[in-house]
């Protein structure tokens, strides 16, 4: 019985995919992921990346935000991380790894040498099952990312990072309007309807 629902769920899954818009772009485009249309959408909105961008990719696997940044930084400095190995993107640097170890912040200061223009997440908890604590764990990166943005971008740098709307999205809310001047939330059209996925966009980092 198990198995059989196991096989139930994982054939509407690949329906779904068949049928999605965004999932057949990808892969005629060559994109790694679907969610590269989210990014694409996001810098349509708010533009965000440059040619010249020093950019960090948090939680990058399997590359879909990376490919997209690649193609519009031709004279900047791209670093992506995750704790799944990732494929090699052309003229970006990648780091398997976890990206709330001391240490891997410590790397990306390393690397960089210097403070950021742009930091984009599209990084999200495990699924466990359970919405309601998954919702938590992945706004909980969120805030780590949003923190630790704080102290590695220009005054004038932006963030862009995945949020869930539900359980601890408030928090995540004030805590960017502590840290950020100007804090917006858009969902873009390449994410599914049922999802409760919204971005953060927030620019230019307040005086502490």
């Amino acid at each position: 019985m198990k198995k059989s629902k196991k096989r139930k769920k994982s054939n509407t899954w690949k329906i779904k995919q068949h049928r999605d818009q965004f999932f057949k772009k990808s892969k005629t485009l060559g994109f790694r992921s679907r969610s590269a249309f989210k990014l694409i959408e996001l810098n349509k909105k708010y533009k965000f990346i440059k040619a010249n961008s020093k950019l960090l990719d948090i939680g990058a696997y399997p590359g879909g935000w990376t490919q997209v940044a690649s193609k519009i930084i031709t004279n900047g400095k791209i670093l992506s991380l995750d704790m799944k190995k990732m494929d090699e993107v052309k003229n970006v640097t990648f780091l398997q790894c976890d990206f709330l170890e001391e240490h891997t912040k410590e790397k990306i200061f390393h690397f960089f040498k210097d403070k950021l223009d742009v930091v984009i997440s599209d990084m999200a908890a495990n699924t466990t099952g359970n919405k309601s604590l998954d919702c938590i764990r992945t706004n909980h990166l969120c805030a780590e990312v949003v923190e630790f943005s704080s102290k590695i971008l220009k005054p004038n740098g932006v963030l862009v990072s995945k949020l869930f709307m539900g359980d601890d999205f408030l928090e995540v809310k004030e805590l960017a309007k502590s840290r950020f001047k100007k804090v917006d939330f858009f969902k873009p059209e390449a994410s599914r309807n049922e999802s409760k996925e919204t971005y953060l966009h927030c620019v230019t980092l307040k005086t502490l």
